[in-house]
């Protein structure tokens, strides 16, 4: 007889979860078809924008940089990669395996056009983090006033 700890809230996060991924569909997009893409898990990310340009950090634990995939077509960003398994060990029992994996993809579209060719990432301790150049005409200019 296997004995399972009680845990009254276990439902609700289950639920929580469940409703995450459903506000998480309507965020995510297949790129090449522009269908919802049903994601296994989804990293974090952070953007921000600066005058120069955009700065983007996603949380990867576990992953390398092998195992993630970066496009930009029509200024639509796009991360893909898939986080496997270890509860597959044939030679070990596994009595808990919580660490979700499974594939990912996601997609931002970025609000002005960029340099794609002096894009730069960077992948250090499961962190992404690229520098997104603004194209030139995508930043403010200063207008000077002449007097007459």
């Amino acid at each position: 007889m296997h004995m399972i700890r009680f845990n009254p809230t276990r439902d609700m996060w289950r639920m929580r979860d469940e409703m995450d991924n459903i506000f998480r569909k309507f965020h995510t997009t297949n790129q090449e078809n522009d269908l919802y893409f049903e994601s296994d898990w989804s990293p974090q990310v952070d953007i921000s924008e600066t005058e120069n340009g955009y700065i983007f950090k996603a949380e990867l634990p576990g992953l390398s940089k092998d195992d993630v995939k970066i496009t930009l077509k029509d200024d639509v960003l796009t991360l893909r990669g898939e986080k496997k398994s270890n509860c597959k060990a044939e030679d070990q029992t596994y009595h808990l395996c919580e660490i979700v994996t499974g594939k990912f993809a996601r997609s931002f579209r970025l609000h002005a056009p960029v340099e794609k060719e002096k894009i730069n990432a960077a992948f250090e301790n499961g962190i992404l983090t690229m520098d997104i150049p603004k194209a030139e005409e995508a930043k403010p200019k200063e207008i000077e006033i002449s007097m007459n």
